[in-house]
């Protein structure tokens, strides 16, 4: 399963998400979107208004969210 985390690395909110996804052994893609404004603009775009932006098959979240970061471990794990 793919998850993706767009991200940019001088947030806290997406370091402290980044760690807990390592954490958790939850493997991901981590786009930064400091090198990508266009990708910036989509997510945005598509309603987003805070990252990083967690994107997976079944959940998808704006957000340093613990919860639903454990849940998605949980259901990867399943």
């Amino acid at each position: 399963m793919t998850v993706t985390v767009f991200t940019n690395p001088s947030n806290p909110q997406c370091e402290a998400t980044e760690q807990e996804l390592t954490r958790l052994g939850v493997r991901y893609v981590a786009v930064d979107l400091t090198q990508n404004p266009s990708t910036f603009e989509q997510i945005k775009d598509a309603g987003f208004k805070q990252i990083p932006v967690v994107i997976s098959p079944n959940a998808s979240w704006s957000g340093h969210q613990p919860d639903k970061i454990r849940q998605l471990a949980q259901n990867l794990a399943a």
